[in-house]
């Protein structure tokens, strides 16, 4: 029930196997209340801010050996996980999350951030660091000061799917040095706004493993003048030649993205 995508990566030593879950409801509607000393006793046994009941090892990222032992909560809080990657410079494993529902067309901002281990993001009690979900507020006040704040700030309900670093150090179809490393994230597009926001590819410039602020544009097109869509990125990949490869569930397509070094010297 709820979220069933899951996604896995690796550590650059290929010791430690990442998992994430999403979680089984919007805002842990079901989820029972503790009392605040079996609220202590979960967190020492979970981890800081794991939920339970019905979302028990869910809205995380687990860690375990890659034979699936050991295996125990890494960070919490993380309502939709759906692309999980580790980026190449720093060995830190990144997510992109989908947000809550029903909070208005703007909130929360879904978003793109390092996952870090023993890290709490909010969810179902709070988003955007410390800001409380109206309707939880007042739960968990323990945990107000403690939420990490994502690193990207995404649109609200652009359904960031596909995550990818770009790694291509030569190739016929490599991008410029200067995107090796960035995040590339998909985005599937809003099912639940007025306006229509996502459907696209951005590009996450990145130094030295850090954001280095907002993103920009790699492939847009896919909302026709009169809102309509017949485009819906999901997946990204870089491909041997250096390709930027974006799978889209819409039309059915795997689109290649080159970058042409002779087009442009002709210019």
């Amino acid at each position: 029930r709820g979220h069933s995508t899951r996604d896995v990566a690796f550590s650059a030593d290929g010791r430690r196997m990442f998992v994430s879950v999403g979680s089984a409801s919007n805002v842990a509607e079901s989820m029972p209340v503790k009392t605040f000393e079996q609220v202590k006793a979960w967190d020492a046994a979970h981890g800081r801010g794991a939920a339970w009941g019905d979302e028990t090892d869910r809205a995380d990222v687990l860690v375990m050996d890659p034979e699936g032992a050991d295996r125990r909560v890494f960070a919490a809080g993380l309502r939709n996980c759906v692309s999980l990657a580790v980026q190449p410079v720093t060995g830190t494993p990144w997510c992109v999350v989908n947000e809550r529902d029903n909070l208005g067309d703007d909130l929360p901002p879904d978003y793109l951030t390092t996952v870090r281990e023993g890290g709490f993001y909010g969810w179902p009690w709070y988003y955007i660091g410390g800001h409380p979900d109206p309707r939880l507020k007042g739960d968990r006040a323990d945990l107000a000061g403690t939420v990490l704040t994502p690193d990207v700030l995404l649109a609200a309900h652009s359904a960031p799917l596909g995550l990818t670093f770009y790694t291509a150090h030569a190739g016929p179809a490599a991008f410029p040095a200067d995107v090796v490393g960035d995040a590339f994230v998909a985005l599937h597009g809003s099912w639940n706004r007025g306006a229509r926001t996502g459907y696209k590819v951005v590009r996450v410039r990145l130094r030295h493993g850090v954001p280095t602020g907002g993103y920009e544009d790699v492939l847009t097109g896919f909302v026709v003048g009169d809102g309509a869509v017949w485009g819906r990125p999901v997946g990204v990949a870089v491909a041997h030649d250096g390709a930027l490869l974006v799978t889209d569930d819409a039309s059915g397509a795997v689109w290649r993205i080159a970058y042409d070094r002779k087009a442009l010297a002709r210019r």
